[in-house]
């Protein structure tokens, strides 16, 4: 049974700098994830954020599970452009034979 998405079908290597909230000087983030195993969709879409915004959305990322990626941080995709998390879905089915992965939707 398959319970995460095969790492061969994650043919990209992204970073990632999880955000961490607000600081005095604006958006803080922790330390840098780098080559981390991705597909990359650049189509764009229509998406809603938390707060009820529409934005349309540059790519989405597909990751493995355990991706640290909160709304808000920062990401830079197989082809330099850095850009922004607007949201974030992890996807489990226990039981099925389904794989597990996070969504992550970028500005």
């Amino acid at each position: 049974m398959v319970t995460q998405v095969p790492a061969v079908l994650l043919r990209h290597r992204i970073t990632v700098e999880p955000y961490a909230g607000e600081g005095a000087y604006g958006a803080q983030y922790r330390h840098a994830i780098p080559n981390v195993r991705a597909l990359v969709d650049e189509a764009p879409r229509l998406v809603r954020t938390a707060d009820g915004r529409q934005v349309t959305a540059t790519a989405t990322v597909i990751a493995g599970p355990t991706l640290d990626c909160p709304p808000g941080s920062q990401v830079t995709l197989p082809d330099g452009r850095t850009t922004t998390a607007l949201t974030v879905a992890r996807h489990t089915a226990p039981g099925l034979p389904v794989p597990a992965c996070t969504e992550v939707t970028c500005e």
